[in-house]
């Protein structure tokens, strides 16, 4: 979709890497098909330094997390960009061994019992051995990680705005509300070094998932945009490597969003008699090169651009599937969304 993804990252688990004189990272060894390589996790600042997103809740990792600091050094903030547990979910074991305060946006928000994507079952594309090879992977994945998804558990010690600026010994960091893959996601602006911590809002290996309703396509487009209009001279996202050319990676993210929505709309003009397409019809041409277990988070994303397409007009939801309204009606790159 015209995105340069940034792919070559060596996680070198266990190991603590310098990223700048004020940035060191340690990656969690929770590889999986939404997390890529792993969960990294950042300490900023010398002396007295904050963590960024902590990552699973693994005694061996969260010993690692400590192991990170030099001797006499102490960790005196939580900073959180958003409430996914593979995020979040060592939070709290950290928070015990150093009493640090959590700052973040605020809690998850609401997740219903039951979501128009819980029948949709991608079952016929997968082959027996593909299915015997992912229930095996599953089998072998620690208990600690297989709770991955909305963390409804976490509630900030502070919470935090846009703009707000959080100071310590020798860092200084601004607040930035990223809201679109979840309602409460933030990023984190380094002054000192010009770096963003994107958390999942921006990555080099992936674009982000919307899942609605606490996912929002229109936020996220948003959110992509304002971006722009920071002078970030690198993004560093939770998952993967540093991303160097920063304003150029949005760009290209913008426009494969507009083209995932093109897709969408041409597919539902040659749809069948009836002009109905189903989100388990429209996921395994537009994700074909895509991993198939990312399939149904792939699906939540279809479902945001077909809010989005429904908000403007452009579409209605009938009883079998999607149809297309008015395929004139301007798209969310030519509108104030």
């Amino acid at each position: 979709m015209g995105i340069d993804f940034y792919t070559d990252f060596d996680p070198t688990y266990g190991q603590v890497v310098g990223l700048s004189p004020l940035v060191r990272r340690l990656v969690a060894k929770n590889p999986n098909p939404f997390t890529y390589t792993g969960t990294g996790v950042y300490v900023i600042g010398r002396g007295d330094v904050a963590v960024v997103d902590p990552g699973p809740s693994m005694d061996d990792h969260l010993d690692s997390v400590e192991a990170m600091l030099d001797p006499g050094e102490r960790i005196t903030h939580i900073l959180v960009t958003h409430t996914h547990t593979d995020h979040t979910a060592g939070v709290a074991k950290l928070q015990e061994r150093t009493g640090a305060p959590t700052h973040g946006f605020g809690p998850h928000g609401p997740v219903p019992d039951t979501h128009p994507l819980d029948m949709v079952s991608f079952d016929e594309y997968f082959t027996e051995d593909e299915k015997a090879e992912f229930n095996k992977a599953w089998a072998d994945t620690p208990d600690e990680l297989k709770r991955e998804g909305p963390d409804t558990d976490f509630v900030p010690d502070i919470a935090v705005r846009d703009g707000d600026v959080i100071a310590g010994a020798g860092w200084t960091v601004e607040v930035v509300h990223t809201p679109g893959h979840t309602s409460n996601h933030v990023c984190f602006g380094l002054r000192e070094e010009a770096s963003l911590f994107t958390g999942d809002h921006v990555m080099g290996w992936a674009t982000s998932v919307i899942s609605p309703p606490d996912g929002d396509l229109f936020d996220y487009m948003n959110s992509l945009r304002k971006l722009l209009e920071r002078a970030d001279e690198r993004y560093i996202p939770t998952h993967g490597p540093i991303i160097t050319r920063p304003h150029e990676h949005v760009r290209a993210f913008l426009a494969h969003r507009q083209s995932r929505e093109d897709q969408i709309v041409e597919a539902l003009k040659s749809a069948p008699d009836d002009g109905q397409i189903a989100i388990k019809d429209l996921v395994p041409t537009m994700y074909a090169d895509v991993d198939k277990r990312l399939w149904r988070a792939a699906a939540n994303s279809v479902y945001a651009h077909l809010l989005g397409l429904q908000r403007q007009g452009r579409v209605e939801q009938q009883e079998d599937g999607w149809v297309l309204v008015d395929p004139t009606a301007a798209s969310s790159s030519q509108r104030d969304v």
